[in-house]
């Protein structure tokens, strides 16, 4: 079992900036891949980014240069950097971590808003 426990939300002006966290424990031993999702009001999950265990990353194509995701390994936890953040940005971002045995685990999703 995995758990995790994400920060970070809130809200921010078309233009700026905010940092998500998610901390892992448990069977941290066995994550692969760590994520971050997104839904929209009205829209279906997204991913918005994805770093697996060998620091391989790969974003949607709408946060391409503005997203960055990062991994600490010692410390368990994935960050979110979204920078220019605009305002169909807006969403529940949600952390999703895989497991080397194909076991997928989620955190409880934390708001952001971008509006002026």
């Amino acid at each position: 079992q995995v758990q995790l426990v994400e920060s970070g939300g809130g809200l921010v002006q078309p233009g700026g900036s905010l940092r998500l966290s998610c901390a892992a424990s448990g069977s941290v031993r066995r994550i692969r891949s760590m994520s971050w999702y997104r839904r929209a009001p009205g829209k279906q999950r997204e991913l918005v980014a994805r770093i697996t265990d060998i620091g391989s990353t790969n974003y949607a194509d709408s946060v391409k240069g503005r997203f960055t995701i990062s991994r600490d390994n010692a410390k368990n936890t994935v960050d979110l950097q979204m920078n220019n953040l605009r305002p169909e940005d807006t969403a529940v971002y949600t952390c999703n971590v895989v497991t080397t045995g194909g076991s997928a685990y989620w955190g409880q999703g934390t708001q952001v808003t971008v509006s002026s």
